[in-house]
């Protein structure tokens, strides 16, 4: 088991997503860095689909009431075990009773926890990955214990992957054209290529909103199917990117549709960050 001593800002259990349930409204979610999360699991042996904790700006407290071995991978939230500083993207074994804490992110927001094994919550709809009402909690509890299976042997890795630190540094997202992209004028698909667009405060797991605005007068369009990294316009001009936990249709245009690594990327980013566009040939 995992105690949970101090949550952090916002965490939560993660796999790679709930799918097969999008026709009924049922967002994919799953971890919203989905290279870091695999990357952590990778250097575990574990399969892609493990559960992981993903915390979010503050990093939370836990005690391991059991020996395991774990990676920490993306944002850097100062990771300590037992207050000795940690390496991240490094196969790190602890033992029951030891103490495993983060700070606040120094660059990227959004770092995940492996174990090995993965962690053991409830499956539901084919998923441990929260989402609220799917699941009963959208993040994890003060005190609540995460089971994991305990580790009896000292097996280790010797894996020598590189972590690809460009999720966390870059800021251009390459994306393709969306199925409405033709209905902007050249200035406007110009404007929207060649703009700095910031994150804006509104921005969570569901999704992203862009500072400027970028003016149209297009109509919505019937609801048609979005998916995490469709880029929409409103009438007003915003931008919203949508992540792991959104919505299944929407009317508004859809003008881009990003990469997964641009997603991933994007995962990254917080309030007052940069962005730029660029499609993908």
């Amino acid at each position: 088991m995992l105690r949970v001593l101090k949550t952090g800002f916002y965490s939560t259990i993660q796999d790679s997503g709930r799918f097969g349930y999008r026709k009924y409204g049922v967002p994919v979610s799953g971890a919203i860095d989905s290279y870091s999360s695999r990357f952590a699991n990778a250097l575990l042996g574990n399969d892609k689909n493990a559960a992981l904790v993903e915390m979010t700006i503050i990093g939370g407290i836990f005690e391991f009431l059991e020996p395991t071995s774990i990676v920490v991978s993306g944002a850097f939230m100062a990771p300590k075990l037992n207050d000795v500083a940690i390496k991240s993207n490094k196969v790190v074994a602890v033992q029951a009773n030891d103490i495993l804490s983060f700070g606040k992110t120094e660059n990227g927001i959004r770092a995940y926890l492996a174990i090995r094994g993965g962690f053991k919550t409830d499956v539901i709809l084919g998923s441990r990955s929260q989402y609220k009402p799917v699941s009963t909690h959208n993040v994890i509890q003060k005190d609540e214990c995460i089971p994991y299976k305990p580790e009896l042997s000292d097996s280790k890795s010797f894996s020598r992957v590189k972590y690809d630190k460009s999720v966390i540094d870059c800021n251009i997202l390459e994306s393709y054209q969306g199925p409405e992209f033709y209905m902007l004028n050249k200035y406007q698909k110009q404007t929207l290529l060649s703009t700095d667009y910031m994150v804006s405060n509104l921005n969570n797991r569901m999704a992203f909103q862009l500072e400027p605005s970028l003016e149209n007068n297009l109509l919505p369009i019937l609801s048609a199917p979005v998916l995490p990294g469709t880029v929409q316009l409103t009438p007003k001009g915003n931008l919203i990117v949508l992540m792991r936990d959104c919505q299944t249709t929407g009317g508004y245009p859809r003008v881009l549709q990003l990469t997964e690594k641009a997603i991933n990327k994007l995962a990254q980013k917080t309030s007052g960050n940069t962005i730029n566009f660029r499609l993908k040939e």
